[in-house]
């Protein structure tokens, strides 16, 4: 039985579980927990597996990911849950998705894709490479999140926002820092794209050139009966850059009819 990850949870209603990005952890998601709660939801923001005080696991794979946030739900006593992803988290979801799709109700992905090309191609080398050259040139990830942070974010970003994103991406362990990179560029889930049967949302932000918005739309198209919307003005931290726009975009999805949520 593999340990649970530690998360934070408020509120109480139909379980929406958050899934926090690379440079994450469950801090990333505060606004949402705090709006979530407060509109009758169970808001729960966990810490990935080497995130906060969640035990890393071996091999740091999307497999143990899925397993782990598998454990967390079936932890967490609910038949089902929302399930929120973003960016890398995004990717986590697609994997739950895949291997249980009966614990998921609904699905929301945030700035994510299906897929981060070749492991071994040019492009992921490179990304991998700029992302572990400050590491190893002996910067810390708080210097790192202050060089990274501001290109990754669109004009209107709010500098609160802005601010909690540098604070946990600093917060984050060098080490699953490389395990999770290294783990992000073997991802592909594409050909799962057309199993998706839940109601789903995607989100992109604008300038976002991680998870273009082009890329999301296509996404989207292969998930059959899917809702596709691109908030403007944000780039890749789209619900911290824009809690209120994203939120809305969130609590007005999980309010349409379809399906029961609790």
């Amino acid at each position: 039985m593999s340990t649970l990850p530690t998360f934070t949870t408020l509120g109480a209603g139909p379980t929406v579980l958050m899934l926090h990005g690379i440079g994450g952890g469950h801090l990333a998601f505060a606004p949402q927990v705090e709006s979530f709660a407060s509109c009758g939801y169970r808001a729960v923001a966990w810490n990935m597996p080497g995130y906060g005080h969640s035990a890393p696991i071996e091999p740091y794979t999307f497999k143990g990911l899925a397993e782990s946030c598998i454990t967390l739900i079936e932890g967490l006593a609910c038949e089902h849950v929302v399930l929120v992803g973003h960016s890398m988290g995004g990717m986590v979801a697609q994997e739950v998705v895949a291997r249980r799709p009966e614990l998921v109700s609904r699905l929301v992905l945030c700035g994510t894709s299906p897929a981060f090309g070749k492991p071994d191609g040019d492009w992921q080398r490179s990304f991998v490479a700029e992302r572990t050259a400050p590491l190893d040139a002996g910067r810390s990830m708080a210097d790192l999140a202050e060089a990274l942070v501001p290109q990754m974010i669109g004009p209107a970003a709010l500098p609160e926002g802005v601010r909690l994103a540098q604070h946990c991406m600093g917060l984050v362990n060098p080490s699953t820092y490389r395990r999770a990179l290294e783990a992000l560029v073997s991802f592909d889930r594409r050909a799962n794209l057309p199993n998706i049967h839940v109601p789903t949302l995607l989100l992109a932000g604008e300038h976002d050139r991680q998870a273009p918005p082009a890329v999301m739309k296509k996404m989207a198209q292969a998930i059959a009966g899917s809702t596709f919307l691109e908030l403007a003005g944000v780039g890749h931290l789209l619900n911290l850059e824009a809690p209120e726009a994203f939120d809305a975009a969130v609590l007005d999805f999980l309010a349409l009819p379809g399906v029961r949520l609790h």
